[in-house]
């Protein structure tokens, strides 16, 4: 014991401990993980309802209750897309400045356990409930396809899911980081938490209209160069990596996920699954730009949190 005391990472495992245990014991994730499970399981339930029909004809069964709708009912995917960033800013709004107005920072620093341990705890606290709630939910997918359909899901179908979940959890941790990245900038829990809501918003209703004027201007009259910019600036939306990437993996048959010529077509056999490993090759950049992404808020807000003065 006395090797590591005054270890760099001294106090990571109880801060973590305490962080997980609270985020799942609270009553905000009690409620997101209800609203999560109920909105979820509809969405889920209406699509076998619609694939039922195709057993035994569709090889990708399991992939199809991800993506399937039916009015006025959305789709698994895109319920996700805007569950999953209400999750992650739900745990991150508060993290840090929620510290400072309770005035419990200074007592817990004032233990032998330093600032960025005290930061990296409370980020793989949040990781590790997300993770969990999201875990529970993939293993409630997969039982009510083999339940209900009756047709127990491929290897590939499996490797297939696995990484969507990946995709989903990057998603989320990306919108808890820019929320903490707020917590440790604002002062007050309910600014961080409007500020964070608000990019949320703007990446999902305002970024996609100012790609398109943005498109039109760079472009002028070429059609090519509008489709090829507007494709370049939509992808600095959260939403638009996470859309493509949970598209080109759970459909086999998609083949790009960029503006597409016709002469690049050519000899390609339309309809046809691309192998689990082209799809996951295609998702690459999507994957790098979501880790690119998160690296990038926490080290900036790392950096900010550092400089705080904390007073006594």
């Amino acid at each position: 014991m006395a090797k590591n005391k005054g270890h760099a990472l001294t106090g990571l495992n109880v801060v973590f401990v305490k962080e997980f245990h609270d985020f799942t014991h609270s009553a905000r994730m009690l409620v997101l993980t209800i609203l999560i499970l109920l909105t979820a399981g509809t969405s889920i339930y209406v699509a076998s309802q619609t694939v039922k029909s195709c057993v035994g004809e569709d090889n990708f069964l399991l992939l199809s209750l991800f993506t399937l709708s039916k009015t006025p009912v959305p789709s698994f995917l895109t319920l996700m897309s805007f569950l999953v960033p209400l999750t992650g800013i739900a745990l991150g709004f508060d993290s840090v400045n929620s510290e400072f107005q309770n005035r419990t920072l200074p007592r817990v620093l004032s233990q032998p356990i330093y600032k960025d341990v005290l930061l990296f705890g409370k980020a793989l606290g949040s990781l590790a409930s997300m993770a969990l709630v999201l875990l529970s939910l993939w293993l409630f997918v997969i039982g009510f396809a083999m339940l209900f359909l009756g047709v127990p899901p491929t290897g590939e179908q499996i490797s297939r899911a696995m990484v969507y979940y990946l995709i989903t959890l990057l998603y989320g941790v990306l919108w808890f980081v820019i929320a903490l990245f707020f917590s440790i900038i604002c002062t007050q829990s309910s600014t961080s938490a409007l500020v964070s809501i608000a990019c949320w918003l703007f990446f999902m209703i305002f970024w996609p209209t100012i790609c398109q004027l943005l498109s039109y201007a760079i472009g002028g009259t070429n059609s090519i160069v509008i489709a090829k910019t507007n494709s370049v600036l939509a992808r600095i939306s959260p939403y638009v990596l996470y859309s493509e990437a949970s598209i080109a993996i759970l459909n086999p048959t998609t083949r790009s996920l960029g503006v597409v010529l016709f002469y690049q077509m050519d000899g390609a056999l339309g309809g046809s699954p691309l192998p689990f490993g082209q799809s996951f090759l295609l998702i690459w950049p999507q994957l790098t730009s979501f880790f690119a992404a998160i690296i990038l808020i926490f080290t900036f807000g790392y950096m900010k949190f550092q400089r705080m003065e904390i007073r006594v």
